[in-house]
């Protein structure tokens, strides 16, 4: 006759074949990701498909600029975001200090130059009206974008973050506009060309590989990220979203509706 001990032990045999083949069980709360709105939340829109089949819920929240999701980050608003390049995520923890990392690489957009009343950036007119963004990573690259299409020379050492403080070479003497990078798709009635990250040219009905007359190359320091808080970069359910995001549905995705104008680049 088999005694107490020996039941439980049983039992616990018998259990184990049922939890091996048990489903997938989904987190009873969502997590919450911030995305700028267009091409990251219909991208995001895609990665949570795919996150819930790992059983991992994800509620998208939309915002129309680039300071918001890391101060509702920061704030515990959200749990992740997913819209910013490293470059940007370094210089807001710097400045503001935030404690948030990057877990995982995401998407590429390059950055392109487009105007209304030219067609190659050498025929702009002397004192020409020229956008860029108005935060200091995203309006460096759109200098270092002029730069690399000739139409400025910047100080050696100006690195990422340049400013038109750098600028020591201006042949055409174009006056560089800074305004915030969500209003110059808006702006280009305006001005005579502008430098337009692709998130909010794309919305725009912007084509980066056809209405643009300078772009950026793919393999550039501007990768975006997935960003959470420091205290939480090691917990299970950030590793899903990762994982989710760099899945083979989600590259097929951005590769299929995009058409070069985002690169996957995990």
């Amino acid at each position: 006759m088999l005694n107490r001990r020996s039941l439980i032990a049983a039992a616990a045999l018998l259990a184990l074949p049922l939890a091996a083949q048990a489903p997938v069980q989904a987190q009873d709360k969502p997590i919450k990701v911030g995305v700028t709105a267009g091409p990251h939340a219909e991208i995001l829109e895609v990665v949570k498909k795919v996150a819930e089949k790992d059983g991992l819920k994800i509620q998208i929240v939309e915002f129309s600029d680039y300071v918001q999701p890391n101060a509702a980050l920061n704030a515990g608003d959200l749990d992740a975001n997913s819209y910013q390049h490293l470059p940007y995520l370094e210089a807001q923890v710097k400045d503001r200090g935030y404690k948030i990392v990057n877990i995982g690489y995401t998407v590429n957009f390059p950055m392109g130059v487009y105007s209304k009343k030219v067609k190659d950036l050498a025929a702009l007119p002397n004192g020409a009206r020229v956008g860029i963004p108005n935060d200091p990573t995203n309006g460096g690259r759109g200098l270092l974008l002029l730069e690399s299409a000739g139409l400025i020379k910047l100080k050696p050492d100006a690195g990422l973050k340049a400013s038109p403080l750098d600028v020591v070479e201006n042949v055409k003497k174009v006056r560089i506009v800074e305004l915030d990078a969500a209003q110059l798709p808006r702006a280009l009635d305006e001005l005579d060309a502008a430098a337009i990250n692709t998130n909010y040219a794309l919305p725009a009905g912007l084509k980066p590989t056809q209405d643009s007359i300078a772009i950026e190359t793919p393999k550039s320091p501007y990768v975006n990220i997935i960003a959470v808080r420091i205290q939480d970069k090691d917990k299970p359910e950030f590793a899903k979203l990762v994982k989710a995001y760099q899945s083979a549905e989600v590259k097929a995705f951005v590769e299929q509706k995009y058409q070069k104008a985002v690169v996957a680049s995990w």
